[in-house]
């Protein structure tokens, strides 16, 4: 168990204007100064840029565009699985829902109905479904895909905390997923809805969706909600959804008795997108 006192600075440190100062930085053009920046961070954080689409530093012309850079089309190659694992990073929790609790770590849970912001109705299709948190380190490619086809119906901006989304915050702040700004991201599939979250962190400069753009900023007081069942947006398996500017996490959320999970799945694994995350259960 995290002591308080090793979580107390994330309470204590001023997110909203550290993230707003980082959302600056990162979108800033400052030429040689943006080139010295990427490479400071692709060398502290072991970035391989071997995989991206243009592995030329000199090419970026702000923080954003490196930090959400394509990769090569052969860099992640899908794997024959009913659900494939949409992001590059590592496994937080992972399991099944017990009735409405979703686990975040040791001695922390955090319900279905307060991650998607309060709609009882939503979370119910959920109920003793099953979950999967995973973290994005800062050296991680940040474009979120669809671990199985879907149809968008709705998305729901959620306000919140800026909390850290570490491991060890994650060990230390009680429903941090659930307390955190997020966008929740809701579709219909062949086998049921499926959801997922996109969790804000301090200096997570912005969230979008390849459908709407940039969900914030501006950081809206309340929750706002978007409808699209009048609409045909339907993303493929492996095509991206959204993105990060700077690290954090996505947690998805699906019906009970529906899926599977990847029996060489283990909490802290390093995944990466394309692999097995699960198949349907027979």
């Amino acid at each position: 168990m995290v002591s308080r006192l090793a979580v107390l600075p994330h309470y204590l440190l001023p997110k909203g204007a550290l993230t707003n100062f980082a959302g600056r930085v990162a979108g800033a053009k400052w030429g040689g100064k943006t080139t010295w920046l990427i490479r400071w961070f692709v060398g502290k954080y072991n970035v391989n840029m071997d995989e991206a689409l243009d592995p030329n530093i000199e090419h970026y012309s702000s923080f954003n565009e490196f930090f959400t850079r394509a990769l090569r089309p052969d860099a992640r190659p899908m794997a024959d699985a009913d659900y494939i694992c949409p992001i590059d990073g590592r496994i937080s929790q992972f399991g099944a829902i017990k009735d409405d609790q979703i686990f975040q770590a040791k001695g922390h849970n955090f319900t279905t109905t307060a991650l998607v912001g309060g709609d009882a109705e939503l979370a119910a299709k959920f109920q003793n479904g099953s979950f999967a948190n995973l973290y994005l380190s800062p050296r991680d490619y940040h474009r979120i895909h669809m671990p199985c086809d879907g149809r968008l119906t709705r998305m729901i901006y959620v306000p919140g905390e800026l909390f850290s989304v570490s491991p060890a915050a994650a060990r230390g702040i009680p429903g941090l997923f659930a307390r955190n700004e997020r966008v929740v991201c809701v579709f219909d599939t062949a086998h049921g809805p499926f959801v997922m979250t996109l969790v804000g962190a301090t200096i997570v400069g912005s969230m979008a969706t390849v459908w709407h753009g940039v969900v914030n900023p501006p950081r809206m007081p309340h929750v706002c909600e978007w409808q699209y069942d009048d609409q045909d947006i339907v993303l493929k398996k492996g095509e991206e959804l959204g993105r990060f500017l700077l690290g954090s996490t996505v947690v998805m959320l699906f019906p009970k008795d529906v899926l599977s999970f990847n029996p060489s799945w283990q909490p802290a694994g390093a995944v990466q997108l394309g692999q097995a995350m699960a198949n349907l259960k027979k």
